[in-house]
């Protein structure tokens, strides 16, 4: 009987833990997991540079030869894409950014999100690539300004109030947060990250993002001066023109008085 009873016994201990703990693995147990292998609170969906129509300047002038037939030609995007690399493009003025962000714990909050200036130099006049005037972009969220000693993002409805003050963003597992942002820069030529903040349970914890190719965002100023201009093709590829055509189609020359 003694025996019986005791095995009864054990079974019921045994049957309760395992009650104990699927309860513990259904709420607490991914995020206590996650914690101790290292797991971010968020991860990096999807993040991309918008400048398939946006004016580009390079640090560097195109002077190999390869690489100019490259740039001239018609070759394919991921050609010309690692020779504007090796020449350090910037977007011009504003680097617009897409960033999908996905929840990695149970309950989460983005309390900030910070343009983080990582290196600033002379703007680029190695080269300026000019897109012919096209129809209005699409709207940006979020916007901050690298000029300023202490960027924040902020809407364009209430540009001197940073947006992350008065507005988080809550997340749950595997929920995710589009958002579209403008990050400019006129004074020189800036290399930056995004600082993500983050709330997870009673922790505060940060996460890098950097571009698609896991290096530093970029963005220059309008230099007076560019060692060569250039202007896209429908046929295909870039196409040389003279300072005159390219004051004549780049505003931003324009209203700088740099034509």
């Amino acid at each position: 009987m003694r025996t019986w009873l005791a095995g009864i016994l054990s079974a019921v201990i045994v049957a309760a833990a395992g009650v104990v703990v699927t309860a513990w693995l259904n709420a607490d147990g991914p995020d206590t997991l996650d914690r101790v292998t290292g797991e971010p609170p968020i991860k990096v969906g999807h993040v991309a540079v918008d400048y398939a129509a946006q004016d580009l300047a390079l640090r560097k002038p195109v002077q190999d030869p390869a690489d100019r037939a490259v740039l001239l030609g018609s070759a394919g995007g991921s050609r010309r894409d690692a020779v504007l690399a090796r020449h350090e493009w910037a977007p011009l003025e504003a680097a617009e950014l897409t960033v999908v962000l996905v929840g990695n714990r149970s309950s989460l909050r983005i309390v900030d999100i910070q343009p983080r200036v990582l290196g600033r130099a002379p703007v680029s006049d190695g080269a300026l690539l000019v897109h012919t005037p096209a129809g209005e972009a699409d709207a940006i969220e979020l916007s901050a300004d690298l000029d300023q000693p202490a960027p924040r993002f902020a809407t364009s409805g209430d540009p001197d109030a940073p947006y992350f003050r008065k507005k988080q963003i809550d997340l749950k597992r595997d929920e995710r947060v589009t958002l579209s942002m403008a990050v400019t820069g006129t004074a020189a030529y800036y290399t930056f990250d995004l600082l993500v903040t983050v709330l997870a349970g009673d922790r505060t914890e940060q996460l890098a993002i950097t571009g698609p190719d896991r290096t530093p965002f970029r963005v220059t100023g309008t230099s007076a001066t560019y060692q060569a201009y250039y202007t896209y093709s429908q046929m295909g590829g870039w196409q040389p023109i003279p300072r005159s055509q390219a004051c004549a189609i780049e505003t931003k020359l324009a209203k700088a008085g740099k034509c």
